[in-house]
């Protein structure tokens, strides 16, 4: 790791991110440009660390799987049946994948000195943050379209192309949602005063979003006669359930369980959407005020 050197002139200042040397341009002072240079080094720290690649193989192999385990029927509608079965399994690898991704983005950088570093630049704590989170989002965001890919081709070749534009819609929710938990975890890293923490922390997180809020609300259900407005809140704060309502929405169809209750909400494409918006601006709004306390 090189120290940092600033231009006498105070126009731009060169240091290297993460574990290896880097003498590419320096990083500009302004705003935006700051943050796009601190997310450009921090991808291509990710790129060399290969993570992203590992990514990319494990989503095609999920998408490959499933689209090869589905119905024997051929046409349209078993783009129906595919999509479905891979949003309930997505529902546990998209939130997983991008808690594993940004759980060290602050607290591992800190414990390595980089953070320190970029502190040291001219640009402000909310720059760091933000770019660092885009830089791995870009990373996430581009490994599982290339990921999944691999199982668009593959429903393309066996299925055929009539259904791709729902496919293409749960890629898309997919990535949204992989970029809303990267916020949650980047929030948990700011939070977190060791990496085994974010870690553990982030894990917990896991296990709330994907199994324990689902069970405890549907104990509430059966033990309750709850409105339509408190199914609406049980739907909302959960990222990986508006996920699975915003692609069955699509379909027309749901896969039992909690999703088949969450219908009763009737929540429309727009308001989903915006929801998994706010829960990425949320949690990276609030690891910009928790860092700002943490290094005053």
């Amino acid at each position: 790791m090189t120290d940092s050197e600033a231009d006498p002139d105070g126009g731009h200042v060169q240091a290297s991110v993460g574990d290896s040397v880097d003498h590419e341009a320096p990083i500009p002072l302004s705003g935006p440009r700051a943050v796009a240079r601190i997310a450009v080094r921090e991808y291509r720290i990710a790129v060399r660390s290969r993570w992203g690649v590992g990514l990319a193989v494990l989503f095609a192999v999920f998408s490959v799987a499933v689209v090869g385990f589905g119905t024997a029927e051929v046409g349209p509608s078993r783009y129906g049946s595919v999509v479905a079965s891979l949003v309930e399994l997505s529902v546990y690898l998209v939130p997983l994948a991008a808690l594993a991704v940004g759980y060290d983005t602050v607290v591992g950088a800190e414990e390595t000195g980089a953070l320190d570093m970029l502190f040291a630049l001219p640009v402000s704590q909310a720059q760091v943050i933000v770019g660092k989170f885009l830089g791995r989002a870009c990373v996430l965001g581009g490994a599982m379209v290339v990921g999944f890919a691999g199982g668009g081709v593959a429903a393309g070749a066996t299925i055929g192309v009539a259904g791709l534009g729902q496919y293409a819609v749960f890629v898309l929710a997919a990535v949204l949602t992989a970029v809303a938990f990267l916020g949650l975890s980047v929030l948990l890293s700011t939070l977190a005063s060791a990496k085994t923490q974010a870690l553990g922390t982030a894990l917990v997180a896991w296990l709330w979003f994907v199994l324990l809020h689902d069970l405890v609300a549907l104990g509430l259900i059966a033990g309750m006669d709850l409105p339509d407005a408190a199914l609406t809140a049980m739907a909302l704060t959960n990222p990986a359930d508006v996920f699975r309502l915003l692609v069955l929405s699509q379909l027309g169809t749901t896969t039992g369980g909690f999703a088949a209750v969450l219908t009763a909400a009737n929540l429309s494409t727009p308001v989903l959407a915006a929801t998994l918006l706010g829960w990425l601006v949320v949690p990276l709004s609030l690891a910009v005020v928790a860092i700002r306390r943490r290094r005053p």
